[in-house]
């Protein structure tokens, strides 16, 4: 059933309905991975190279092979033949510690690549994989992901817009599925790299629910939307203490793929923090270097949506959910205070002493609400605390939860693979005495010690089930370019969300 705005305070799409008045706001990835079992006898083409003197020399002249092991020697990972018609790039691949390490390096060598390529305005290239398939995937993953753009809002964007288009992997083994699944977790990071990047006059609440049902859509699975009424009607006391200060309304998105045989008898939950704008409210933050670049506190929303897309799409056997409550923070008149006492989803009350500290708010509903699917695991992604970020920095994800040790092994080995690292802080209750209120139940920020762990052990009061909280504050969006992460939204979270289910599945 379909209902508009106007009938009902909520609305249900459902995949097969064709709905017009949609239209998408984004653009998808326009480049492509393949596999294709022959070598082109005149297209751009990467070489693997195992060592300096080690790599396929029937391809070269003795005078080339020379230039290629005297570039090696002077430490260049990535020689360039020009052939005029074409080039021939011979990457070395340099051995690493590890087996996640050895793919990193591949990834951000990809991205090196896709400047190669892009700056000489080349819209093809081949990879020769001959039995090192993994490493061209990995290479292929750098490329394509490094040659992201958000050029939506560019005069010049037809000019600025990179021009590789195509990546070919040339192996006779069907890798097929996985060259598949490549290009639909490309997308699904691009897509979410895009939420982040859209700035909050576009991308408020409601149409940040208008993006997931548009994905819902396209990939296949269900998107509920409740509108203000609704969300009153549930009392969920967060959120709407959270929006009061908005001109504009909340919205809370469900998000449901349920294959006819999940691998899963009760389903996994996802939950992202989706504040599509935070001042912080009448605890305002300071203008410089903290809300300039607040349009991203939605990257946690991003993550699981964008994630759940990718799974669908792929047609990953997982009966999967995605909550996203969302509003932005301001200081209106009408806007909640610090010293307000506000009465949860759940009943619990709330001493609000900053309201800067909003995302675990409209969090708390969401998780209670979760209790209803019975989940056998929930997973919630936010860029919750500037604590997480001063602690780690941008270079990995703080987490922390009551999940048990084989789910936490899954997690850190995917994070691993995937290069999206976990921290994993403690969840001790000890620090419950940190947020301890005198006139409610709990209030909503500890002292100035522990704040990520605190702000953790805030949503554990709403909890009742296995549980992890990824804390993304500092990879979620970076001022700086970081390889194939690019510069802006990252879309972290997308990629260690889509290896861990593979691994659920395999």
């Amino acid at each position: 059933m379909l209902l508009s705005e106007g009938e009902d305070s909520f609305v249900r799409i459902h995949p097969i309905l064709l709905i017009s008045a949609l239209k998408p706001n984004m653009l998808d990835m326009d480049l492509v991975i393949r596999r294709i079992s022959k070598t082109p006898s005149d297209g751009n083409l990467v070489i693997f190279a195992s060592a300096k003197d080690k790599f396929d020399t029937s391809h070269f002249s003795e005078s080339e092979i020379k230039y290629i092991r005297k570039e090696f020697e002077n430490d260049v990972k990535h020689v360039i033949i020009n052939r005029y018609t074409h080039i021939i790039i011979i990457q070395l691949v340099e051995k690493r510690d590890s087996a996640f390490r050895q793919l990193e390096f591949l990834r951000r060598e990809g991205d090196v690549l896709a400047s190669i390529l892009n700056k000489r305005k080349i819209s093809s290239v081949s990879i020769l994989a001959e039995r090192r398939e993994e490493q061209a995937l990995a290479l292929a993953e750098g490329a394509c992901l490094g040659s992201y753009q958000f050029l939506k809002y560019r005069k010049e964007k037809a000019k600025e817009k990179n021009t590789l288009t195509e990546i070919n992997i040339i192996s006779k083994k069907n890798i097929d599925r996985m060259v598949q699944r490549l290009n639909i977790l490309c997308e699904a990071v691009f897509k979410a790299r895009t939420l982040v990047n859209e700035p909050q006059n576009f991308l408020d609440a409601v149409q940040l629910s208008t993006e997931f049902r548009l994905m819902g859509k396209e990939a296949g699975f269900d998107v509920t939307v409740f509108h203000k009424e609704k969300i009153e009607q549930l009392k969920m006391g967060g959120l709407l203490a959270v929006n009061k200060g908005s001109l504009k309304p909340p919205t809370f998105s469900i998000m449901e793929y349920k294959p006819k045989r999940p691998a899963n008898k009760k389903p996994i939950v996802l939950v992202g923090k989706g504040v599509v704008y935070d001042t912080g409210g009448l605890s305002l933050k300071p203008t410089a270097n903290s809300m300039d670049y607040m349009k991203c506190d939605m990257a946690g929303a991003a993550v699981v949506g964008c994630a759940l897309f990718a799974a669908a799409k792929s047609k990953l056997p997982l009966h999967l959910i995605a909550l996203v409550p969302a509003t932005d923070n301001r200081p209106d008149g009408n806007a909640y205070t610090p010293g307000d006492v506000i009465t949860m989803y759940s009943g619990t009350t709330v001493e609000v002493l900053n309201t800067d500290a909003e995302g675990r708010l409209i969090l708390a509903d969401a998780l209670h609400y979760a209790k209803q699917y019975n989940p056998q695991l929930v997973l919630e992604f936010s860029t919750l605390t500037g604590a997480a970020s001063v602690a780690i920095g941008h270079y990995g994800i703080v987490c922390m939860g009551n999940a048990d040790s084989t789910t936490r092994k899954k997690l850190h080995d995917s994070s691993k693979h995937v290069f999206e690292r976990l921290v994993e802080f403690p969840y001790w209750e000890e620090y419950d005495e940190l947020i301890k209120s005198d006139i409610a139940e709990v209030k909503n920020i500890g002292g100035p010690a522990a704040g990520a762990i605190t702000a953790g052990r805030f949503l554990n009061k709403f909890i009742d089930f296995p549980f992890m909280h990824f804390d993304i504050a500092g990879p979620a969006y970076i001022k700086t370019s970081d390889s194939y992460r690019g510069k802006n939204g990252t879309g972290i979270g997308v990629r260690l969300l889509f290896n861990f289910f593979e691994k659920l599945t395999s």
